[in-house]
């Protein structure tokens, strides 16, 4: 009788605690759906019965009109903006009640994760900013292209093998795999200074290393929701969300090439060279010039990052940024790659339009194609920044407010402002507002033309991010514009892309995992084009 009382007990007390949680939104008047209690609005992701960004969507649309609606993932109370004029105030305006990203790693746990630019907090997140900020400008990224040219001439050398074994006439290519190992090749080139060729050597360290790393499975989301949501659960039991192989892998190479080119005095104009100089406060910003434009979907630097620091890093720190630099572009510019291969194979179309383009800048320059080339190729600018738009490589941007902040009333009926609150999150749908048809008509229409010079000052400002916004956007957009450019180009040349028996039509985006890919494979065929 006693043990059935106090259950009793513990069961009244649970139930008041989750009925006070979960009234939060309620008492505000912000719409939201009903929470499963402790698991919140998280079931149909946890159970896998949909992606996160058809989650996102779900919520987005169930309520047109409201400037902004909840959202509970387990005990915490997320906040969905809605109103570009909000999204505006957070990410530019009122940047400063806004500055970090929700906790997903702890640095004393997970240094290489929680020391990085992206986990990072407050004024050292500034430092590290205005410190890695000189190594992202359109100068660097020159300077990197001919090793992304090499890497895309394997990658060709590789299909034309692949049709040889095949008959000669074409070969069935799942791209994924094939933007996978482009995108590890490019980063152990320009990150790592590695010469690898991950489509003969299929099963080399460097590529095996990488995929456990950027593959963000059900078990690594799970840790991330964890130190979203119960940091202090999740430092006590020290749980991380990367093995100590794959820790020491990275030190290993990091700090072993730093030595060896110090020792050696070698140069190379690689990302491990501008750590090298960034660890001796050397990296510094360039004359003011005006940048080059690498493409529409270019991100430009706040004044936060233009900030001279003279600081000295540690080891440990680089490597964390190195780290970052192969997470950030091994997985979301591979899915990039290979959702443009997708659209290019299901609307030839567009293809012949953009091989035409390709076809007449070889030509008018014999031959030649460089960084400079980039940015006179107007057709796969509006081409890839399509694919960014459909298909954007974050389906959503976090942020926790540092200082209690006035969002105001969620709509015209709400009584009361809604106070955000230190320490509470929000997140601005990218993926729902990308496919918003009030900014985007025929929103799941593939139409590189909305980017045209003739209609892409119709774009409404603040509806379009696929690198983020304000100050934390994406250091590194010109690198991965350069990346999906040169592959582009190169492939599109010499490569002819159509659908095959394996093809999804329509791509519906797979259920297991929080990273972009469709459901049963990226399958596309590929021919030499005449």
């Amino acid at each position: 009788m006693i043990a059935l009382l106090w259950l009793a007990v513990l069961v009244a007390a649970l139930t008041l605690y989750l009925r006070q949680v979960y009234s939060r939104f309620s008492s505000f008047g912000v719409k939201h759906f009903e929470p499963v209690p402790l698991v919140g609005n998280l079931s149909t992701v946890l159970m896998r019965k949909a992606h996160a960004s058809e989650d996102f969507n779900n919520l987005y649309q169930a309520f047109p009109g409201e400037r902004f609606v909840g959202r509970y993932e387990f005990l915490r109370n997320i906040v969905m903006i809605r109103d570009l004029e909000l999204v505006k105030s957070i990410t530019v305006k009122d940047f400063e009640h806004f500055i970090d990203h929700r906790m997903l790693a702890d640095a004393d746990v997970e240094p290489l994760f929680g020391r990085n630019l992206f986990s990072l907090r407050g004024h050292e997140w500034k430092e590290m900013r205005s410190t890695l900020s000189p190594a992202f400008t359109s100068s660097k990224m020159k300077a990197m292209v001919p090793f992304m040219m090499e890497v895309s001439e394997q990658m060709i050398n590789f299909l034309k093998m692949q049709i040889k074994v095949s008959g000669g006439k074409h070969a069935d290519i799942e791209c994924k795999d094939l933007m996978t190992r482009y995108a590890n090749d490019v980063i152990a080139s320009c990150a790592f200074g590695l010469k690898v060729d991950s489509h003969n050597d299929r099963e080399n360290e460097f590529y095996s290393i990488g995929t456990e790393t950027a593959n963000f499975d059900f078990k690594k989301m799970l840790v991330i929701f964890g130190y979203a949501c119960f940091p202090g659960i999740m430092k006590k039991f020290n749980v991380k969300m990367f093995s100590e192989l794959i820790v020491n892998f990275f030190k290993n190479i990091v700090i072993g090439t730093m030595r060896n080119r110090q020792k050696n005095n070698i140069l190379r104009p690689d990302m491990i060279h501008l750590l090298m100089e960034a660890k001796k406060g050397k990296l510094t910003h360039e004359e003011k010039t005006a940048e080059a434009n690498t493409g529409f979907a270019t991100v430009e630097e706040s004044d936060i990052g233009k900030v001279t620091i003279k600081k000295e890093w540690t080891e440990d720190d680089l490597t964390a940024q190195a780290v970052l630099f192969f997470v950030a572009g091994y997985e979301t510019i591979s899915s990039a790659m290979a959702f443009l291969i997708y659209e290019l194979a299901v609307h030839p179309e567009v293809q012949e339009k953009l091989a035409k383009e390709i076809r007449e800048h070889d030509a008018k320059n014999g031959g030649k194609f460089d960084f400079n080339s980039i940015q006179n190729m107007p057709y796969l600018d509006m081409v890839i920044s399509e694919v960014l738009r459909l298909w954007p490589p974050a389906v959503g941007l976090d942020r926790e407010c540092s200082k209690d902040y006035n969002l105001g009333k969620p709509n015209d009926k709400a009584e009361k402002d809604y106070i955000l609150r230190k320490g509470e999150a929000l997140v601005i749908p990218v993926w729902s507002i990308h496919h918003d048809p009030e900014y985007f008509p025929d929103p799941y229409k593939f139409d590189p033309e909305r980017f045209s010079e003739e209609n892409k000052h119709k774009i409404k400002p603040f509806s379009y991010m696929p690198f983020g916004l304000g100050p934390r956007n994406c250091i590194g957009s010109r690198f991965a514009l350069c990346e999906v450019k040169v592959m582009a180009y190169q492939l599109i040349q010499q490569m002819e892309l159509s659908p095959c028996e394996k093809t999804s039509i329509p791509a519906v985006l797979a259920k297991d995992t929080f990273n972009l890919k469709v459901e049963g494979g990226h399958y596309i065929r590929v021919k030499l084009r005449q």
